[in-house]
């Protein structure tokens, strides 16, 4: 097996384009398995969808060694290439003087050759300027070729490329038009998902034009000469092996919740639970012993969650009756009184409330002050998931006010939450938070809310 891990030199390169692209032209002929470094859902849901296989991801600062080298055994197994798309600039992380959780930092612990992608928008000598200072940075980054973006003409790329191999010694396996073509579907937390553009002719005929466009200016046949060895340990690691089901767990996947980690399915299967998926917006509530209501874009589907009462009333009524609900970002919206548009989202010329679940009191309001990082805190045993360090990720463009009253089982000592550092609002069996936990780095959370779920039966 062969692999690379595409990265860029900033935010905005264009290395998510790209990796989406290779990732679809090389899964033409070949099983390709890819990951996303960073606690991301949406470029994963892309990967995953051109691909066929679940794009797992990769973060070493939610994840230790140890994990990280067990979700990617996992995941390549069965694979004949793999792709691993990095995160922001290659050395951006949570520290300016440390590795953790950057793209480089992956790349290092899992031997991966790297492709650097360059904005190389109004620059030629330049380029290799940056390049150089790249690879030099940390020679224990191997990067194998460079992808130029944002090319502006024929002139332009022959003195970049020119620039870059003769000063680097690397060579430019492609350069990429500047193109309005060559940009995805937007919203305010970034790319549309796949899962809920897929069903728009417009939405697969741009990613299509993408993979076109990257697809003629770049050298497949020397992007797969540079990719490196890839070798796992035979057998499953022992945190995926199936336990047989003695408990179901409803999980909340449509258009307005979809940010789940592919792994978290691995893990409920390991801990002896069936996931049973359900849509809050088309269904009505399943028999289950727990429900998972997972991040998403709610506040775009307000309309359709609210017209479905007896799901939210369905919802309620299981949390009243102690029924284990864990809930994140998106799901703690939905389990509020209600969710406020406010005048000028979306064109609005005024405020609008939709009525949500109601489990806890209190109100969503859309937008707020963008709130994205890493957090890291203390949770208690009044948790469903019981007393724990975790370290997570929150990403959002709203504010919940909950009740003054309120009990929130999180302490955080890095990051924002609900409020004032607290984070984890907990009712009953209940719990909602903007924190966002992988289920690998926070498997033992994941099986005590398993086991909460368990002592219903």
């Amino acid at each position: 097996m062969k692999g690379l891990l595409i990265t860029g030199d900033r935010s905005g390169s264009g290395k998510t384009s790209i990796t989406l692209a290779l990732s679809a032209l090389l899964a033409r002929t070949m099983a390709v398995q890819t990951f996303k470094v960073g606690m991301d859902y949406i470029d994963p849901s892309y990967l995953t969808g051109v691909t066929g296989r679940p794009c797992r991801n990769l973060d070493s600062f939610v994840l230790d060694s140890g994990q990280i080298r067990d979700i990617f055994s996992y995941g390549c197994a069965g694979a004949d290439f793999v792709l691993v798309e990095g995160v922001r600039g290659l050395f951006e992380g949570a520290e300016a003087l440390n590795d953790r959780g950057t793209t480089a930092d992956i790349a290092k612990k899992l031997d991966l050759n790297v492709i650097l992608v360059v904005n190389a928008a109004s620059i030629t000598r330049s380029a290799a300027a940056i390049v150089k200072g790249f690879a030099a940075f940390d020679p224990g980054v191997k990067i194998r070729g460079v992808i130029l973006n944002n090319i502006g003409s024929d002139t332009h790329r022959e003195k970049a490329v020119r620039a870059i191999e003769h000063y680097c010694g690397i060579p430019v396996i492609g350069a990429i038009p500047r193109s309005e073509e060559m940009r995805l579907t937007m919203r305010h937390l970034g790319l549309v998902p796949y899962l809920e553009g897929k069903g728009s002719d417009t939405f697969l005929e741009r990613v299509g034009s993408v993979v076109d466009i990257i697809g003629s200016h770049v050298d497949i046949d020397a992007l797969l000469a540079l990719a490196g060895d890839i070798s796992i340990p035979p057998g499953t690691p022992p945190i995926y092996e199936a336990a047989p089901a003695d408990v179901r767990i409803g999980i909340a996947v449509d258009e307005a919740f979809n940010f789940y980690y592919a792994d978290l399915f691995d893990m409920l299967t390991s801990l002896g639970a069936e996931p049973v998926p359900f849509s809050p917006i088309h269904d009505r509530l399943p028999d289950a012993d727990g429900y998972i209501l997972g991040g998403g874009y709610p506040e775009l589907f307000t309309k359709q969650l609210e017209a479905n009462d007896s799901m939210r009333e369905a919802i309620l009524g299981a949390s009243q009756a102690g029924v284990p609900i864990y809930a994140e970002c998106g799901g703690l919206l939905y389990l509020t009184g209600r969710i406020v548009l406010r005048k000028g989202f979306e064109g609005r010329d005024r405020d609008e409330a939709y009525a949500m679940c109601g489990v806890f009191a209190g109100e969503t309001r859309m937008p707020s002050r963008r709130v994205i990082g890493y957090v890291e805190g203390i949770s208690d045993e009044t948790s469903p998931l019981g007393a724990a360090r975790f370290a997570g990720h929150e990403f959002h463009h709203t504010d919940v006010r909950l009740a003054p009253d309120t009990h929130y089982a999180y302490r955080l000592t890095r990051g924002k939450g609900i409020t004032d550092t607290f984070d984890g609002a907990v009712i009953r069996r209940t719990q909602a938070s903007y924190t966002h936990l992988h289920p690998v780095a926070s498997r033992g959370m994941l099986a005590r809310f398993t086991d909460n779920c368990r002592m219903g039966n």
